[in-house]
């Protein structure tokens, strides 16, 4: 018996393989691989698929699912996580698009529902596939990823209620009657349903489900939620679309929500692929070789302008003018959302047949060129700042507020996991430090407590100047932006040729070229990573740790020398270890009132009540490697141990403040 949809979905299947090969070659989004599938696949191209319509409604599920994920991802933290570009950032880059497109269709003649269309259209941009290209860029942390991603996130959520406002826009005709009054009040009771379930019954009900173990009943009882919620919702006069997503919400306040996304993907995946291959199979190739110097104009005037209004919006946040200017050309092509608002309203009677098939050409083609546009973002922000523009402009709103005076210090450029390691180190040691960071809130939480930490890009020399770089002793940069942290060693380098700058780098392969710009060292994420895992996994053996000591040393040394000709490893002490399985090496700092503060070596008794030998003493600058047993320990040495495991452990007390010890 044979199965005519299964002919159809074995070709569109078959078809995306190949196209998919060919995109992945070109660099090109898996969207845009869709797109092409239907367009070659389709009516307008090769007419290969017969059963469009059934291809179309398999293009609904996965739009159910589409919006179902993003239900789920839909969080307070998220948003309060990037709420400075959420609440301002997005919604004025949304506002100003909206307003722009609105203005240029009334300017045209266009009627007033569908002017504010065609501005809900192109205020949307594509969240698959920008997100999937900073994950490949590992950009997502930086703080134009930060930006991106608040504004993507803005313009997911704002997406529903223009979905909602659709019919309104389509000159629907509302009559104040009984069915409109029935379907407002069903509307609010559905709302309250979502909230009781989502705050009483859900999360019980998958407590109980996955104490069950088994997935496939987790799998099977999140896509009933999904599609119950979203048939409930078409019901009472709301679409699929909006009921999906609340079945999202329903979700995403329990424990399970990770879960039920990591199980949903491959078949929204899956289903959304339909989507794009529909939306692929309207494109009329006929259309496209009869207009294309319209095509073209068009989508290289909203890729402008749509990357001038998010630059803007990015500016007026108070990011520098690089950040900004990438910002603006990762969000200025047409999202995915856009297409399922255009394929609605054409529905609604929002634009005609040939206004439709404009729109969805030139928004393939923005999508298609987004990830060439990306790519050259940084070019094209180096030169913006070679304009004579003015300097608050580039460096933002917020420079540092006071110069700093200081000699000696370090600048540590980046205040994430790695720079907080860093300034405690440092701290501790009594070295002077100042940091320089790009997230504001970081700054003023880290201001709140003490920290000497300001606002501002390390890619601009006026704020390393402002930081007294001619006077510092090192620079650190550990920030996750590669490209940016490449430009602020050259900065920095050009600015004091003698300061002494570190840098850490994503990928080895990097290093080079960071040595090049004026790097004295640089600490590549990659290797570092491999020793902190190998070392945990010979620990797990029973391998001594002086065992361990060595081979790092050695695989510091030599990977650095095959990494880096000229760089030696400094010797170190662990150079000298014996290898012995029951001796471990310790440093134990001298605590004020410690008991063996102000003892000399002989008094303390280490060697012959512990068995200990002292290998040296780490005083201020000075480093005592002579051992003699008249030499008294001070408060803030740092000695280093030789012995027993268990004898280190009980001289550990002696090392220690004694109101520490009572307490």
């Amino acid at each position: 018996m044979e199965i005519p949809l299964l002919r159809d979905i074995l070709v569109i299947f078959g078809l995306s393989i190949f196209v998919l090969l060919i995109c992945h070659r070109m660099k090109l989004p898996p969207v845009v691989g869709y797109l092409i599938t239907g367009i070659v696949g389709g009516p307008g191209g090769f007419a290969l698929v017969r059963g469009v319509e059934d291809v179309e409604t398999l293009s609904k599920i996965g739009i159910v699912l589409l919006l179902f994920t993003v239900g789920l991802e839909f969080s307070l933290k998220k948003i309060i996580e990037y709420k400075r570009y959420f609440f301002f950032g997005g919604a004025l880059q949304v506002a100003l698009t909206i307003a722009s497109g609105y203005l240029i269709s009334s300017a045209l003649g266009r009627p007033q529902g569908e002017a504010l269309f065609l501005g809900f259209l192109l205020s949307l941009s594509s969240t698959a596939i920008v997100l999937k290209l900073l994950q490949e860029k590992n950009e997502t942390s930086t703080p134009h990823g930060n930006a991106i991603v608040g504004i993507l996130v803005f313009q997911d959520v704002v997406a529903i209620p223009m979905m909602l406002l659709l019919p309104l826009l389509g000159g629907e005709k509302i009559d104040f009657d009984i069915p409109f009054f029935a379907r407002v009040i069903g509307g609010f009771a559905l709302l309250v349903a979502v909230f009781l379930a989502a705050t009483y019954i859900i999360p019980r009900l998958l407590d109980l489900i996955t104490r069950t173990r088994s997935k496939e009943l987790f799998l099977l009882s999140v896509l009933v939620i999904c599609f119950s919620v979203a048939y409930f919702s078409s019901l009472i006069g709301l679409s699929l679309s909006i009921g999906a997503f609340l079945a999202g919400l329903i979700i995403s306040e329990s424990e399970y929500s990770m879960e039920a996304i990591g199980d949903v993907l491959p078949f929204r995946d899956i289903f959304t692929s339909f989507f794009f291959v529909s939306t692929g199979m309207m494109v009329n190739v006929q259309f496209i070789l009869e207009h294309p110097g319209i095509i073209v104009a068009l989508c290289a005037a909203i890729l402008a302008g749509k990357a001038f209004i998010g630059t803007t919006s990015i500016l007026a946040v108070g990011l520098p003018l690089r950040s900004a200017i990438i910002s603006g050309l990762a969000i200025s092509q047409i999202g995915e959302f856009s297409l399922v608002l255009a394929k609605q309203g054409l529905d609604l009677g929002l634009g005609s047949s040939n206004l439709s098939q404009l729109f969805l050409d030139v928004a393939v083609l923005t999508m298609a060129f987004t990830p060439w546009l990306m790519s050259c973002a940084d070019r094209i922000a180096k030169a913006a700042l070679r304009l004579p523009l003015p300097q608050t402009l580039k460096s933002g709103f917020s420079p540092p507020s006071t110069k700093v005076h200081l000699k000696d210090h370090v600048i540590i450029v980046g205040f994430g996991i790695s720079g907080r390691n860093i300034a405690r180190s440092l701290k501790e040691a009594a070295i002077p430090y100042v940091i320089l960071e790009m997230n504001s809130e970081t700054v003023k939480k880290e201001k709140k407590l003490g920290q000497p930490i300001h606002y501002g890009d390390g890619t601009h020399e006026t704020v390393l100047q402002h930081l007294d770089i001619f006077h510092a002793k090192a620079v650190a940069v550990v920030i996750n932006d590669s490209i940016a942290a490449l430009k602020t060693v050259e900065v920095a380098r050009n600015l004091n040729p003698s300061v002494f700058i570190i840098s850490r780098t994503h990928r080895v392969q990097e290093m080079n070229l960071m040595y090049k710009l004026g790097a004295s060292e640089v600490i590549p994420d990659e290797f570092g990573t491999s020793v902190e895992m190998f070392t945990r996994l010979l620990r797990l053996f029973q391998i001594t740790n002086i065992e361990i000591d060595k081979l790092i040393s050695t695989i510091r040394q030599e990977g650095y020398e095959m990494l880096r000709e000229y760089y030696k490893a400094p010797a170190t002490l662990k150079d000298v270890q014996q290898d012995f399985a029951e001796v471990k090496l310790e440093t134990y700092k001298v605590e004020s009132d410690s008991q063996i503060s102000g003892k000399t070596v002989l008094e303390s008794q280490l060697r012959a009540k512990y068995g200990l030998t002292v290998m040296l003493i780490k005083r201020g600058e000075e480093t005592i490697s002579s051992i003699e047993p008249s030499l008294a320990f001070q408060t803030g040495d740092r000695v280093v141990l030789l012995g027993p495991h268990n004898k280190l452990k009980e001289a550990y007390e002696l090392f220690h403040s004694v109101h520490t010890n009572r307490a």
